[in-house]
């Protein structure tokens, strides 16, 4: 059987590839969070691509839609897509466009204008809760993200409905689409912050598997406090020469640069 970290060095491999065929950018910003992306999809969340819109199901938002090929590579896993459609990422007319609409199955909100991802998430869990459901929210934001008002004010809004269905992870790869995330505006101290917002916060390396399943154990309509998941991440992890340099925050990969970053990922 696959494991978790396996899924993600595939899905690395699938993101690196779909960048290049459609020169689509973001690649570095996907790469930062397949970890976490994979972790989720291979052992926590609750799908059936035969019913995508399963009552039941859990949520999974992508709040920075930047990072859809990460996406599209799990959706292709879990059997929403074919591997066939990953092919058509980018193309004209294909329902993976380089930002997820819920035209895709499998994709519960249309991401991309930061800072919208939170609120969904909020929504989704009073959801539920009005609604007598089990079901669990993700939400899955970077760190430039934090830079909106809207995820403060839905921050408020969680702690103050005692939301514990929701789980939000922060991408914290340090880095915006000009600069260090610290350096545009002051993020310190992150963790310090939702806390005194009302969440229950886990500060994990964000690459560690066992660290990202453990930070989700538990989360449950039952509990009194939203959960907050500060991952700290490297932007381009998993691609040498990729790794923690912003400008593949814009680069497109040439054919070479593909069968390097294939090689160190052990993807064939």
């Amino acid at each position: 059987m696959t494991t978790s970290v396996q899924l993600a060095a595939q899905f690395r491999a699938k993101a690196v590839e779909m960048s290049h065929a459609a020169e689509a950018a973001h690649l570095a910003s996907a790469l930062s969070c397949i970890d976490i992306v994979a972790a989720l999809y291979h052992s926590v969340l609750r799908l059936d691509s035969k019913r995508p819109k399963w009552e039941d199901r859990d949520r999974f938002i992508l709040s920075k839609g930047h990072a859809a090929t990460a996406l599209y590579a799990a959706l292709a896993y879990k059997g929403f897509i074919s591997e066939a459609d990953l092919k058509t990422y980018g193309k004209v007319g294909s329902l993976l466009e380089e930002h997820p609409t819920p035209r895709l199955p499998g994709v519960e909100a249309a991401t991309g204008s930061l800072g919208h991802g939170l609120p969904c998430g909020c929504g989704m869990a009073l959801a539920s809760r009005i609604k007598g459901q089990d079901y669990r929210s993700f939400v899955l934001m970077s760190d430039g993200e934090c830079n909106e008002g809207s995820v403060w004010e839905a921050a408020l809004f969680a702690a103050a409905n005692r939301l514990g269905s929701l789980c939000a992870f922060v991408d914290f790869n340090k880095w915006q689409a000009t600069g260090r995330s610290r350096e545009v505006l002051a993020l310190d101290p992150l963790v310090e912050k939702f806390r005194s917002f009302g969440w229950q916060v886990h500060e994990i390396d964000g690459h560690d598997h066992q660290q990202i399943l453990a930070a989700v154990q538990g989360v449950s309509g039952a509990n009194e406090k939203p959960t907050m998941v500060v991952a700290h991440t490297v932007k381009g992890k998993g691609v040498s020469f990729m790794e923690d340099d912003n400008n593949w925050h814009y680069r497109i990969p040439t054919a070479d640069e593909v069968k390097k970053a294939k090689l160190e990922l052990g993807v064939s």
